[in-house]
């Protein structure tokens, strides 16, 4: 009798993972609770969304197409929601349009991990060496992007952060494939690079994101590296654990060369998002962060898979060259957001939601990290959370006198809102839901952009 064929799964391609067909727009949004008359912007989300069905086996989550969900607010309504595919020579192609123009990275121009404001544009980004694409006011795709010719050494990073105090995009970025070294890349309020540096490492990590101080960029060297079997293979993602790269942060001077960095040694461990960082008086570095014990192996191939993951703060020692870890929560959560006014500065508040390993637990976590409170709104079984920014009640409004804005998907209505709580009391019930007209999958990144 011959044996049956394998049916190949892929958990980042079903349930509330699962894509959506359609480019949908909808107007006059209906809404539970009352929207602020301040609140005039774009909600914006981004996340992977595969044109076309994918291999099951070899898809990885963080590889798929790009797709912007957009939600307008204005006057207190919800004037429309749109999605859009972020056009890559692939969709394109699938969607039967010419190719959007701009320049491209040789290996992918994939473009599906967070989108900001920056300069005047709507700007989707990705890591591991692509290029932004510039989106208009209607999530449409205007062009490819190196930031008018200025990002010279190769692509992007899919987290910057902006200094509050000079408006500048600090970022680490890193080039698929390339080994060598990583790059601190600065870009000016007029959308253009004015610094480039270029910092040797071994093995190639994978750094998702970074933080910044008054004084430095953090560097996160840790144990994802590029895997050149994973690659050989056709793994959307090539990249794996390593157990013999060593876990290291870089303490990098905000105008410094390659040969001021300072590395301090730490636990290996996956960190994908800190949540800030700030210097203290006495020269040490303290970095919030949520963290992986183990990411990327060979279990779990195509996602992060199942490990433990805590809320940590990591004091860096620039004089003893190590990393204090401390545990803030083991309660599993990720994305962690604060005010981002505080970037690079002291700072009580941080917001985090919870991971599927939380078990009956699925809602925003708001940490007080003077008092080391912790606050929970459950959304309750089956309501799942993404990520929740925090926007100010207004521009001079103080730290946590605000709202936490964010997309909650309910699995068993297969229906998504947009849900305001209340960053003061998130106990309490929303301040305003917003139904939107089709599910939109669990993906990465999201923020609100203001009008002007």
């Amino acid at each position: 009798m011959a044996s049956q064929a394998k049916i190949e799964t892929n958990p980042y391609l079903e349930g509330v993972y699962a894509p959506v067909a359609d480019e949908l727009t909808a107007t006059a949004l209906p809404v539970t609770g009352t929207l602020p008359t301040s609140l005039n912007g774009t909600y914006i989300r981004i996340g992977p969304n595969p044109v076309t069905p994918p291999n099951p086996r070899f898809y990885h989550w963080f590889a798929g197409d790009g797709m912007v969900h957009g939600i307008r607010l204005a006057d207190g309504k919800a004037e429309w929601y749109r999605n859009r595919y972020v056009r890559s020579n692939r969709v394109s192609a699938a969607l039967g349009e010419a190719s959007a123009p701009g320049p491209r990275d040789e290996r992918t121009d994939t473009v599906n991990t967070n989108i900001i404001g920056h300069a005047g544009k709507f700007l989707a980004l990705v890591e591991a060496g692509g290029f932004p694409v510039a989106l208009d006011s209607l999530l449409g795709t205007v062009a490819h992007t190196d930031l008018d010719g200025s990002l010279r050494m190769g692509g992007f990073s899919a987290h910057p952060h902006r200094d509050p105090d000079s408006g500048e995009l600090h970022a680490i970025c890193y080039n698929g494939g390339n080994t060598a070294f990583v790059r601190h890349v600065v870009v000016g309020t007029d959308g253009r690079v004015r610094r480039e540096v270029a910092v040797p490492v071994s093995d190639g990590p994978m750094i998702h994101d970074c933080a910044i101080t008054a004084r430095f960029v953090l560097i996160l060297d840790l144990p994802v590296t590029f895997s050149m079997p994973a690659a050989r293979a056709g793994v959307g993602f090539p990249y794996r654990w390593n157990d013999a790269h060593p876990a290291r942060v870089g303490l990098l001077p905000r105008e410094g060369s390659a040969d001021d960095v300072i590395w301090c040694d730490v636990a290996p461990a996956q960190v994908f998002h800190p949540c800030n960082a700030y210097d203290l008086p006495d020269g040490r570095v303290v970095m919030d962060v949520a963290v992986h014990d183990r990411v990327f192996d060979e279990e779990h191939p195509t996602g992060p898979g199942a490990t433990t993951v805590t809320f940590e703060r990591w004091t860096c020692d620039p004089m003893a060259r190590r990393v204090d870890r401390q545990i803030i929560d083991t309660l599993p959560q990720e994305f962690p957001r604060f005010d981002e006014r505080l970037t690079g500065k002291p700072y009580r508040y941080a917001y985090c939601v919870t991971l599927a390993e939380a078990g009956d637990i699925s809602g925003v976590i708001a940490h007080d990290l003077e008092t080391g409170d912790r606050k929970l709104h459950d959304f309750g079984r089956g309501r799942i959370p993404g990520e929740f920014v925090f926007v100010p009640r207004h521009p001079t409004a103080g730290e946590n006198d605000g709202w936490l804005m964010g997309l909650v998907v309910d699995a068993r209505r297969a229906a998504t809102d947009l849900v305001l709580l209340d960053a003061r009391d998130i106990t309490a019930p929303p301040v305003a839901v917003v139904a939107l007209p089709q599910r939109v999958p669990l993906g990465f990144h999201g923020n609100w952009i203001a009008d002007g």
